[in-house]
């Protein structure tokens, strides 16, 4: 397929392109997403417009929150002591996505703007009470990332807009969270589901709050919200955790796949809400 490729070095050009250019333009971060989509013929672009050049849109840094630039590459977010240790569900996604080769190209934009149900970083996103920074020529505009997404490939970016940012806010108290990626075999396939949590204790070891990001579990990466009031002001028990899993399952409408069984990830979306509470628990723990 024949297109042409353009490289701007600044927002200013690549909204003069979107401009210029309209539906035929498509925007190209690290690519990993939009080039296999390229050649399976399910994207016909007559131009790509390469995000490279934003060399701005590259970075981690915590500041009322923490800010990471949509350009940001999975191997940094890997990388990152800071992400480890305070952000340790978007850790263990970034470290399980395909190869260290494709992490140091993939960008956490592009992953979450090519909006597949599968996106690893949504889950951990969404656990994260993570916040959607968009950039147009008329400014910003933030969205809650719960609300990004609208269906499979498609989000409420706009066709002139750029995803630039995402901002995370500080959790209060002792935090943690965890991601687990449900796959037949480690890193280099797609997730059959994706399960991340946030947890805030309380010093009596208490629920204080919850957030549970579920992805391969609807059309669009989730919150289990049912799952996270219940747990709310609950004893972290072995009878609380298991109940939760059931309600987060319940909430959940995944289908039938070549993959995997629509109830087979409704079985295990009840077994890995309490073992990923857990995991957040012990890493409560340990700081």
């Amino acid at each position: 397929m024949d297109y042409d490729y353009m490289k701007p070095a600044s927002m200013k050009e690549v909204f003069t392109l979107l401009k210029e250019y309209g539906p035929k333009a498509t925007l190209i971060a690290g690519g990993t997403d939009v080039m296999v989509n390229i050649r399976n013929r399910e994207l016909s672009p007559e131009v790509l417009i390469s995000l490279r050049g934003l060399h701005e849109l590259r970075y981690i840094r915590k500041n009322d929150g923490y800010h990471i630039g949509a350009l940001t590459t999975h191997r940094m977010l890997e990388q990152s002591d800071m992400v480890k240790g305070e952000l340790s569900a978007l850790h263990d996604a970034a470290s399980q996505l395909g190869s260290v080769q494709v992490r140091n190209v993939a960008t956490v934009g592009g992953n979450i703007c090519n909006a597949a149900p599968s996106a690893d970083t949504a889950g951990p996103l969404l656990a994260l009470d993570a916040t959607v920074v968009l950039e147009g020529p008329d400014g910003r505009r933030s969205v809650p990332i719960a609300d990004f997404f609208t269906g499979p490939s498609k989000t409420v970016r706009k066709g002139d807009e750029v995803l630039v940012e995402f901002h995370i806010p500080e959790a209060p108290g002792r935090f943690g969270s965890a991601y687990w990626k449900h796959a037949r075999r480690r890193a280099m396939d797609l997730p059959l589901l994706g399960l991340a949590v946030g947890l805030a204790l309380s010093e009596s070891r208490e629920i204080f709050d919850a957030r549970i990001g579920l992805t391969v579990a609807a059309p669009v990466p989730m919150r289990a919200h049912k799952a996270e009031e219940f747990l709310k002001g609950k004893p972290l028990e072995a009878e609380v955790l298991e109940e939760a899993g059931e309600i987060a399952s319940s909430e959940a409408s995944p289908r039938d796949s070549l993959r995997s069984k629509a109830w087979y990830r409704r079985e295990m979306i009840a077994v890995f809400v309490p073992r990923m509470v857990r995991l957040a628990a012990e890493r409560i723990r340990d700081k």
